[in-house]
């Protein structure tokens, strides 16, 4: 398939009712308005396509742009792909899940969280936190520097409270991460999030909640992922 004719496809299955949802969520136009699941037809089709991910993705078009994520081939991405794509992300399904995904899993993922955490732009730091947390799944304990992630966690102790929205939940995800997956530091990190307490964050007009950290890191144990590692982060 080529780009047009998945788009083309794309329209087809957008709805107007799950762009009603997108919405309320934070979504830009343009976009159709997808299910996921769906866009995994189009995957099963194409699989792993990192030329026409490309396209899709300086397509502009949300949907495109998510669907690109899912058949990118991460290792050949460039930094200047993924600094492409961390501008070009508009709200966060593809800022806080696509981008940070494809990031983690290039040969670039601990250089550009730390990049782009750093970023003052809210979107950008967001994905930054996204792609440093994605790494602890996805890299064995041995490859990961426990102190710099520690003092991370420091950071977010002190700074996450008056952080930007979407940076404030992205931290709060890190802290969970670390827990859940970095057993050695699942301790350092439940004491921390008991420390930051709960976190007040605007989800817009949608029923969605905040994860208070310490139970979210003891569901992970309860359910026997902690320290799980996994092949892709993508879904």
């Amino acid at each position: 398939m080529t780009s047009k004719e998945i788009l083309a496809e794309l329209k087809t299955m957008g709805s107007e009712s799950v762009k009603k949802i997108f919405l309320r969520h934070g979504a830009k136009e343009p976009f159709y308005g997808v299910k996921v699941g769906d866009m995994k037809k189009i995957v099963k089709k194409v699989k792993m396509n990192h030329a026409l991910a490309l396209e899709l993705f300086d397509s502009g078009i949300s949907d495109a742009m998510y669907l690109a994520g899912l058949i990118a081939d991460d290792k050949k991405m460039t930094k200047k792909d993924l600094n492409n794509w961390v501008k070009k992300a508009n709200w966060y399904m593809l800022s806080e899940f696509t981008v940070p995904w494809v990031a983690a899993g290039s040969p670039f993922g601990h250089e550009l969280a730390l990049e782009w955490i750093a970023s003052k732009d809210e979107k950008i730091a967001s994905s930054g936190w996204v792609t440093y947390s994605c790494l602890f799944p996805l890299k064995p304990d041995a490859e990961l520097d426990l102190k710099e992630i520690k003092s991370l966690v420091d950071r977010i102790q002190k700074d996450i409270h008056k952080a930007p929205n979407r940076v404030k939940y992205t931290m709060n995800n890190f802290v969970i991460s670390v827990g859940g997956y970095l057993p050695s530091l699942s301790d350092y990190a439940i004491a921390a999030a008991k420390k930051i307490g709960k976190v007040e964050i605007n989800l817009g007009d949608t029923s969605c909640q905040v994860p208070f950290a310490p139970d979210y890191i003891e569901k992970m144990k309860q359910r026997g992922m902690l320290g799980k590692k996994r092949k892709t982060v993508k879904c």
